[in-house]
């Protein structure tokens, strides 16, 4: 049996969108045809009766396009500001576009503080809980606008991929799936290396596979690279997830993988007998 086939079986599913995967290059505006893709396929898996939540990232982004900034901001109080435009802009989009499909869309918005503290994790945990019981589809954010983590130190949270891992840890997903710019894991930097080869399934992350993770990326809108989404794939398969990264370049790619088609690369859950969410959090 193809080792991708069990990924029609996932029930609960965290889907990350980088920045670059939501918005045109040249613009740096948000490519609504491939919105409207990307919320028809997370519907359509919602209505396959599957759990779904989306982690966001574009807020900064959209909100320095909508205020004509040309440049990234480059002073911190500018940033949170555009994240205060933009993810307000970003969200009224997902929920018109989720009500589209009779589908209800919740905003959360947390830092890393609410999961460091054992009280508002265990909070932030059972409101996820509550609104998938209720159908909702929770569309998670790093908070930038009071949160300073995801901003300055980019190679904790690189772009959402960190935080992704963490809700799908603190959900018990049993499926994480990253979509960036790239396609996956390959031996070397396939940007630089015309004989980088391609890592189609992963079944165990060690410190020579850590060690190819380059902390770079291809996009001037996102922030993680493939360190991030590597030590992201520790945390969730160590929390008993299957994750995959693949290339958000079409969102279709969505409904390819959990049909079991061979997208992406395809890290394989190695959940870890102690409490991995406990341990991180100790060390966040």
């Amino acid at each position: 049996m193809n080792i991708r086939e069990k990924l029609k079986d996932k029930k609960r599913i965290v889907i990350k969108i980088g920045s670059s995967s939501l918005t045109h290059k040249e613009t740096g505006r948000l490519d609504l045809i491939k919105l409207e893709i990307l919320v028809r396929e997370l519907a359509d898996l919602h209505n396959q009766g599957k759990e779904v939540i989306v982690v966001s990232s574009g807020a900064i982004a959209v909100g320095r396009a909508a205020m004509g900034l040309q440049e990234k901001p480059s002073r911190l109080s500018e940033k949170q500001a555009c994240a205060a435009i933009g993810q307000a802009r970003l969200m009224m989009i997902y929920q018109k576009l989720f009500a589209e499909y009779s589908q209800t869309a919740a905003q959360v918005l947390i830092t890393k503080y609410t999961m460091v503290n054992d009280i508002t994790r265990e909070n932030a945990r059972n409101t996820f809980q509550s609104l998938l019981d209720m159908g909702a589809i929770p569309v998670v954010n790093e908070n930038d606008t009071v949160s300073t983590d995801e901003i300055e130190f980019v190679n904790t949270f690189g772009d959402n991929d960190t935080l992704s891992a963490l809700v799908a840890a603190l959900v018990d997903a049993d499926m994480l799936i990253l979509l960036s710019d790239i396609d996956g894991l390959f031996t070397d930097d396939p940007n630089v290396n015309p004989n980088a080869e391609f890592i189609d399934v992963v079944e165990k992350l060690d410190d020579h596979l850590m060690k190819m993770g380059k902390g770079s990326t291809g996009s001037k809108v996102g922030t993680g690279g493939m360190a991030t989404k590597l030590s992201a794939a520790r945390i969730a398969t160590g929390a008993g997830a299957d994750m995959v990264i693949a290339n958000g370049a079409d969102f279709h790619v969505i409904h390819k993988i959990m049909q079991g088609r061979k997208y992406g690369t395809l890290f394989l859950a190695d959940k870890k007998e102690q409490d991995i969410l406990q341990e991180l959090f100790e060390n966040l």
